[in-house]
């Protein structure tokens, strides 16, 4: 694997990662039983924290991408026909 291939690996796992842990630990204003802040809507979440789920992403993924390239480079997984 390239170092090309392994960048595009990692953007997309990465983004992967990233979605599908926005939902952990959020609760909305209405879950919550708090009052919604002007601007906002009901459903918005209270903590999002997203820096935190950005890091979390970015070591899985960084994980993730090495563990794909040890696959491709011992030929257990190989795109070419």
């Amino acid at each position: 694997m390239t170092w090309f291939s392994a960048v595009l690996v990692y953007v997309v796992v990465w983004w992967l990662v990233f979605f599908m842990s926005l939902p952990f630990g959020a609760r909305s204003y209405h879950e919550a039983g708090e009052e919604v802040e002007t601007g906002n809507a009901e459903s918005a979440p209270l903590r999002p924290r997203i820096w935190l789920k950005a890091g979390v992403s970015t070591l899985i993924a960084a994980a993730l991408t090495v563990a794909v390239y040890f696959l491709i480079d011992s030929g257990a997984l190989s795109f070419r026909g």
